[in-house]
Formats: structure tokens, sequence, C-alpha cells
């Protein structure tokens, strides 16, 4: 009984600890917000056009809400996903289910942190620091869904994947190089254009890529396997 109380124990300090990880993630934009709160004016711009000028303005109230809405909300959603999904192919022990949930966090941590800095700088003088992170998700993201399993939330959900498994596997297979080539496109193309329109265009023309390239490719694969 000991060695099997032992047992449980190290499998519960490893959850909580690989928990407080994303949390250690989490919190870093609320650090942030209270180290600039006293500097930040009463209204603050919280939108901004192509040019980086300020379009949109909120109280500063509203920053409060801001990383728990996107960082958080997103940390609670993804650890009530393995309950909710009907093919049961989604565990929060999964390290590869977890590796994303550390991705994502890590993320919106950087994604709200820099949204807090824009709102007290008043402007954003290069989109392309914004588009290289999530270039760098996208390709991150793909590395893990390879081996991805049929589920309901997770990976590239058509019709076609969710009803054959084959047609899963392949189209998750090209996907996974599909998204990871992508991501890196728009990380390389973040660092050497630099000019917030292009950089824009870019990353429209890759996220289109990314998302029909394996949809088209889930139709056909199960087409040509009827």
């Amino acid at each position: 009984m000991t060695i099997g109380n032992n047992q449980n124990n190290i499998v519960m300090s490893k959850k909580v600890y690989r928990e407080l990880i994303l949390w250690l993630f989490l919190i870093i934009p609320y650090v942030y917000l209270f180290k600039i709160w006293n500097q930040l004016p009463d209204i603050v711009p919280t939108h901004f056009n192509l040019a980086g000028e300020a379009d949109g303005w909120s109280s500063k109230q509203f920053l409060i809400f801001l990383p728990g809405s996107l960082g958080i909300g997103i940390y609670f959603l993804m650890l009530v996903l393995p309950q909710m999904d009907p093919k049961h192919n989604l565990s929060l022990e999964d390290n590869k289910y977890y590796a994303i949930r550390f991705f994502m966090a890590v993320f919106f941590s950087i994604l709200c942190t820099y949204i807090l800095y824009t709102s007290l700088a008043g402007k954003i003088s290069n989109y392309s620091i914004l588009f290289g992170f999530i270039g760098g998700l996208f390709a991150l993201l793909g590395n893990y869904f390879r081996d991805m399993k049929p589920n309901y939330y997770i990976g590239i959900r058509t019709p076609w994947t969710l009803e054959d498994e084959r047609v899963w596997y392949n189209t998750h297979k090209l996907g996974s190089k599909v998204w990871i080539i992508g991501g890196l496109g728009l990380l390389l193309g973040s660092v050497l254009i630099n000019n917030n329109e292009r950089v824009f265009l870019l990353f429209i023309i890759i996220l289109l890529i990314i998302v029909f390239i394996p949809i088209i490719y889930s139709y056909i694969d199960y087409k040509r396997g009827k």
C-alpha cells in the first residue's frame, strides 16, 4: 500500500507541476499590467490599423479582462475538452496534448503582453514581431499534427477526416508538413519584410494555404478511398 501511495503521490505531483508551469506563463501579462498600470492613461488604444495607428480606444480597466478572456480562457477550454470529446482520444496525461497546451499558453502570454505594451506605447511600430510569433506557433502545432489521434476538437476536422480514420491520418500527415512549411515561411517573411501591409498580405496567403490544402486533400482522399 505504501508503494502504491507513493506512486500516486508522484503522479499527482507531476500533474500539479505541469499545470503550474502553464500558470506561470498565464500570469505574466498580469504581472506586466500591474507594473505599468500607473503609467497608463484612463483611455487607452485597443485597436490599430495596418499603419500601426490607433483607431479604437477603451477604458484602461478593459485591459484587466484581456489576459483572462484570451490565455486563461483558452487554458480552461483545453482543460475540459478531453471530457467533452466523444471519441475519447484526448487526454490530459498525453504528452502531445500537453505540448499543444503549453505552446498555446506561451503564445497567448506573449500576445497579451504585447497588446498591453502597445496600449502603453500608443502605436504599433512593427507588425512583424506579432506575425513572427504566429508563424512560429503554426510550425510548432504542425509538428504535433502528424500523430494526432482522431477527435472532434483538436486538429484538421472535416466531415471526411471525422468519418474515416485513414483519411484523418493521411490528412494530418500532409497537414503537418504544410503547417510547418507555412509557419516557417511566415516567420522568415516577418524577419525579411519590413512593411506592415506586405507582412499582413503574406499572413493571409499562408493562412489560406494551410487551411484549404488539407481540407481539399481530405475530400480527395476520402473519395479515392470510396
